[in-house]
């Protein structure tokens, strides 16, 4: 069965550059590289990748996409572009021409204003996405997703794709209002989801895969496998476990599923949003 990690970072690590870094992440404070993935995940039985930005510049797009093109690990990037510019057009023009380019993200997630996502020049932006074939990737907290919905219902022909179940508050064991917002989500069929990030929201040093098991069963039974990827959030996953932990975890969490949904999960849900080459259907 194949499988793909739809959701990892690279960085050559700088303070200034990664402020959201801070000086307690000590596993994080380091370069991260292909060759350093592509060991985790082998291990694994990972063999590809989706590589997703860490930083918003449209140089660090420009590094993504040289990384994926000197390797074949990376099937692809979601960068990203300053879509609330009105010359972000000028921008994506540059990109598309990479057919590893396949969506774009803006760190949601850190704005000061809770309802960024619903600015006319954002909108604008994103409305762009869609004529080319790129998905973009939501980040944010579960805070947002009221206005995530709203945001959502703008572009009803965009492929979204949701960041880390929407980062529910796993170390507090707290199920609402995230359920239910999720829920409410789901129901766009445009929307597709990444079971990534949890251990991330746990307690770091402290979580049993017990804290975990109610925000998957929610995610699984939410989005089911036609429209859940698996992702690591490497490097970040090592806040709080080994690559092959959070992998562990999700192959008992899927484990019930008949093979064809499990292949979905590994690998065919993000082959059919992020629109790779191939992808396995249900």
């Amino acid at each position: 069965m194949s499988r793909l990690d739809a959701h990892q970072h690279f960085w050559v690590f700088e303070q200034k550059e990664y402020g959201w870094i801070s000086e307690d992440m000590t596993a994080l404070r380091r370069d991260f590289l292909p060759a350093d993935l592509k060991r985790a995940a082998e291990e694994a039985g990972v063999n590809g990748s989706i590589a997703v930005q860490a930083r918003q510049t449209v140089e660090e797009t420009r590094w993504l996409l040289e990384l994926s093109a000197q390797n074949d690990f990376i099937q692809g990037v979601v960068g990203w572009v300053p879509l609330a510019d009105r010359r972000v057009g000028d921008v994506l023009e540059e990109f598309v021409q990479n057919r590893k380019l396949r969506g774009v993200r803006h760190v949601l997630q850190d704005e000061a204003d809770p309802c960024y996502m619903l600015r006319a020049d954002f909108n604008t932006g994103v409305r762009l996405l869609e004529p080319l074939g790129l998905a973009y990737d939501i980040l944010i907290y579960e805070r947002h997703l009221a206005q995530t919905i709203q945001f959502v219902d703008r572009h009803p022909a965009q492929v979204f794709v949701l960041d880390h179940v929407a980062k529910p508050r796993v170390a507090s064991h707290e199920l609402s209002p995230w359920r239910e917002h999720l829920r409410e989500l789901a129901k766009r069929d445009n929307v597709y989801c990444k079971l990534s990030g949890l251990i991330t929201e746990a307690e770091h040093g402290n979580w049993t895969e017990a804290d975990l098991v109610p925000y998957l069963e929610i995610a699984l039974e939410t989005f089911g496998p036609g429209r859940l990827m698996f992702g690591s959030d490497w490097p970040v996953v090592l806040l709080g476990a080994r690559y092959g932990e959070w992998v562990s975890v999700v192959e008992r969490a899927v484990q019930r599923l008949s093979e064809a949904e499990r292949q979905r999960i590994w690998s065919g849900t993000a082959q059919e949003a992020y629109r790779l080459p191939w992808h396995a259907s249900l």
